[in-house]
């Protein structure tokens, strides 16, 4: 019976990913992990908004249609927009920048709600490379 349940579970997280491939289950597994250790290592901000919207961040920055944008030229002018109004989510935001090749290094994602550190508790769009409000 377990056996059942678990091959449903899979089916019903396929259709809710998109009919996901592995390799869009391995870059959203590591977009959690990433946005995780940014978290404890913080010891302080929310893991569950950035691990649950990592699919849906995976498919606006990876999927066939997805955002246009330009980490060489963040103000450019045809770039989509990703209004993130849940500031709890900041660490998925970073994480997507750093990963798709904006200026936020590994290092920058260390120090996650730290002084002086571009990636802070809330986004600041004067601060941080690509986030818009």
């Amino acid at each position: 019976m377990s056996a059942m349940v678990k091959e449903s579970e899979r089916e019903s997280n396929s259709k809710t990913l998109g009919n996901s491939t592995e390799l869009s289950r391995k870059c959203i597994d590591t977009v959690r992990v990433l946005c995780a250790d940014m978290v404890e290592k913080a010891k302080s901000g929310h893991p569950g908004a950035p691990m649950g919207c990592a699919p849906i961040a995976h498919l606006l920055y990876s999927g066939e249609n997805c955002m246009r944008y330009s980490p060489s030229n963040p103000q450019w002018i045809n770039r989509d927009r990703l209004v993130l109004s849940n500031g709890h989510a900041c660490a998925l935001l970073y994480s997507m920048c750093h990963l798709t090749g904006y200026a936020i290094s590994m290092t920058d994602l260390q120090q996650f709600r730290q002084l002086g550190s571009i990636t802070p508790g809330h986004p600041e769009n004067f601060l941080t490379p690509g986030v818009e409000v």
